[in-house]
């Protein structure tokens, strides 16, 4: 804005310019006032904008109502001990907020900032300043104020853990139920990073995924934390990244779950899981089997099994049969389902007919244990006549084995046609059979969370790994085939749990005078 002297102007130039910033003054919010100095505190001047609030300036200037007498009520005390503080100290500016009541009645908010204007000695001669209605601001605070109580009550009594974290991942604000969850007061906790308190199977799990785990906006994962009294406590953590409106990042917001109750029960549930499972694999001549599945979660929907039947015409379990089943997604319901195909496949198996019959027959036993549900399950049933050394197999919607010979180095898949289990009931399946396989021969029969597996940085696994280490280890046994690759899964997944559950089948053909 340009500077004028008032002095190089003339009268008419002067009360043009005087009544241009008066006009301002009175369409803008902002009252101007000029009052005299104490005792007097008589308003010598107030714009005429004054009459939003429902009153003139001459009202005040004639001193038909005094200024202090429009202050609520609640706020009179404390402006007059503030005003005399003031004095007393001798602060030439200052700033006051309070309500004031409009002739209508209505309280309104005010922010009223002073300056004192002071004679050539020193002498206060005037105060003069502004005052800002801040009526809708105030709200806005005291709404924002009573949803922050609102989320701190909530916060305080909330059964699950919170934690605020800054963005060194340092603790700056915890609940009472984070508290109680650990042993710690919410003193001991200020200034520590979850990292301190992570058992170190954790900690390595933090450390192997700290870039992709903060750089995801929304992410949920398990760990356990040693309590204060040193016991563990499993937790499952959702985490929030903070960002301000310019996308830098502020800090962090974890929600943690105790799982202490919910894993013990689940421990239980896969105890029992794990003991409908085979203990050994059978001894059968001229075949060195190995099986073993790991659920994602404490049980799964995975399962393998090794039965024994009799062939046509034969008095003797003649008949070696591997199954390999991969219900759809995982978790206690996928596990109740587990043990009712466990128990259907037994069943069946147990009784005669091809493996295409018994798979068919298997089948709609199961349409009425799926029906209610959106699960299916996918088979691969494979059937070994000992006395000839064939080999046939259903492939019931599940991934194709994979056969290896060593002596050629070469890779095959029995493949066939045939829907998942407990979608229709007249699903068709194909058997497939296969000559005699020559000795050194691997079949693997596995479910697709090993090749599906994802490393820190969201590959995959896949089937190539997988046959490469089916190679190296061609020369070994069926078990410790299955211990190469489940110790190449864990590396490859750095520790970090596996989204889906784990199992596999070795068969290893042997000489029969092995």
């Amino acid at each position: 804005m340009a500077e004028f002297d008032l002095h190089s102007c003339d009268s008419d130039e002067i009360r043009e310019r005087l009544r241009l910033s008066m006009k301002i003054v009175e369409k803008s919010p902002v009252i101007l006032f000029r009052r005299m100095p104490e005792p007097e505190t008589r308003l010598v001047y107030v714009s005429e904008n004054i009459n939003r609030i429902g009153y003139s300036a001459d009202d005040f200037i004639e001193e038909r109502i005094k200024f202090a007498d429009i202050v609520h009520h609640r706020d009179q005390e404390r402006l007059r001990d503030e005003i005399e503080d003031y004095a007393r100290r001798d602060v030439g500016d200052y700033t006051q907020v309070y309500r004031i009541v409009t002739r209508d009645g209505e309280t309104r908010w005010v922010e009223d900032t002073t300056t004192t204007e002071r004679d050539a000695n020193g002498k206060i001669t005037h105060y003069q300043g502004i005052v800002v209605d801040i009526t809708e601001r105030k709200l806005a605070e005291e709404k924002l104020s009573r949803s922050e109580a609102k989320f701190r009550r909530i916060l305080a009594t909330a059964a699950e853990g919170f934690v605020l974290l800054d963005d060194k991942m340092r603790i700056v604000d915890v609940n009472d139920a984070y508290c109680r969850m650990l042993g710690y007061d919410r003193v001991e906790l200020m200034g520590m990073s979850p990292h301190q308190l992570a058992t170190k199977a954790f900690t390595r799990f933090l450390e192997a995924n700290a870039e992709r785990l903060l750089n995801t906006k929304h992410r949920t994962f398990e760990g356990s934390y040693q309590a204060k009294d040193g016991h563990l406590v499993p937790v499952l953590i959702h985490g929030n990244t903070l960002y301000d409106d310019d996308g830098q990042q502020l800090g962090f917001v974890d929600f943690v779950t105790d799982l202490t109750e919910q894993k013990r029960s689940l421990l239980l549930a896969g105890e029992v899981q794990k003991n409908l499972l085979p203990k050994h694999p059978p001894r059968v001549p001229g075949l060195d089997i190995a099986g073993r599945s790991i659920p994602c979660d404490e049980i799964g929907g995975d399962y393998y099994d090794f039965l024994t039947r009799k062939a046509a015409a034969s008095t003797d379990n003649d008949l070696v049969a591997v199954t390999v089943a991969d219900i759809a997604g995982h978790g206690v319901d996928s596990a109740l389902l587990m043990a009712t195909a466990r128990s259907a496949i037994r069943e069946r198996f147990a009784s005669p007919g091809s493996l295409n019959e018994v798979v068919g027959d298997l089948n709609r036993s199961l349409l009425d244990d799926f029906s209610t549900t959106d699960r299916f399950m996918t088979l691969f049933a494979l059937q070994i006549d000992r006395r000839d050394g064939h080999m046939c197999w259903v492939r019931a919607g599940h991934d194709p084995a994979l056969v290896y010979y060593p002596a050629d180095d070469k890779f095959d898949t029995l493949g066939g046609t045939g829907l998942p289990l407990g979608i229709s009931g007249r699903g068709v399946f194909t058997e497939n059979k296969s000559r005699r396989l020559p000795a050194g021969t691997i079949i693997a029969v596995g479910t697709d969370g090993i090749w599906e597996a994802r490393g820190p940085e969201g590959d995959m696994f896949g089937k190539e790994r997988f046959k490469q280490i089916i190679r190296q280890e061609s020369g070994h046994s069926a078990h410790d085939i299955l211990d190469r690759v489940y110790s190449a899964l864990y590396r490859f997944g750095s520790g970090y749990k596996p989204e889906d559950d784990i199992t596999l089948v070795i068969i290893k053909i042997e000489p029969l005078n092995a």
